[in-house]
């Protein structure tokens, strides 16, 4: 009989095996051109010194701010999750939830910049009017999201993960993976090749 523990191991490697990537218009790509989009989307904001933008709710906000702090320190790409208390409680308070990210990015974002929502139902209302912001501002957008293959985020960015799980448990491991295996690719980070074990604190630590 299959464990527990092999079970959802299994689940989570089946989810990230079965990820779709899709295009604003509805092309499907493969992962590795799919991730080769991802890091150029990235290289443009770098070289151009624009701005990602991480958002998410609950979990997938400790995602925000964990890759928006990684990719700032570590890529070299000014990154901002709009992660202050004081911000959100005050934009929750005065606008309501749903706008707290798309007013936020009102203050803060510009044309050039590069919106990442990560959202595992993929239909938080805040994270769809962030979208509709950021197209306003005419920013890139990157949308993950899992659950229904009918969730509205999936639809809406220039470059669209999708996870096919049913629980959010095993979409937001997904999705931890995914954003960790983009930032990873684009600073050509190989763990089956390293010799030695990685040591961020190093002075030496560059692309």
């Amino acid at each position: 009989m299959t464990s527990y523990y092999e079970n959802f191991l299994g689940c989570i490697s089946n989810s990230l095996n079965c990820i779709e990537i899709t295009t604003i218009r509805g092309e499907r790509l493969d992962p590795d051109e799919g991730f080769s989009q991802l890091c150029r989307l990235s290289g443009e904001v770098r070289s151009a010194s624009y701005t990602q933008f991480f958002c998410g709710n609950g979990a997938s906000a400790a995602f925000a701010n964990h890759m928006a702090l990684d990719w700032t320190k570590n890529g070299k790409v000014k990154s901002l999750s709009f992660s202050d208390s004081a911000m959100i409680t005050a934009l929750t308070n005065d606008l309501g939830d749903d706008e707290v990210f798309a007013a936020a990015l009102c203050l803060y974002a510009q044309q050039g910049d590069l919106l990442v929502t990560i959202s595992s139902s993929g239909n938080s209302p805040n994270i769809l009017k962030a979208i509709a912001t950021a197209r306003e501002c005419r920013m890139g957008v990157v949308t993950m999201s899992g659950l229904r293959p009918d969730n509205h985020s999936r639809l809406l960015g220039d470059l669209n993960l999708y996870v096919p799980a049913k629980t959010y448990g095993v979409v937001e491991c997904a999705h931890q993976v995914l954003l960790h295996m983009w930032l990873d690719r684009f600073m050509g980070i190989t763990e089956w090749s390293w010799e030695t074990h990685q040591d961020m604190r190093i002075k030496s630590f560059k692309l």
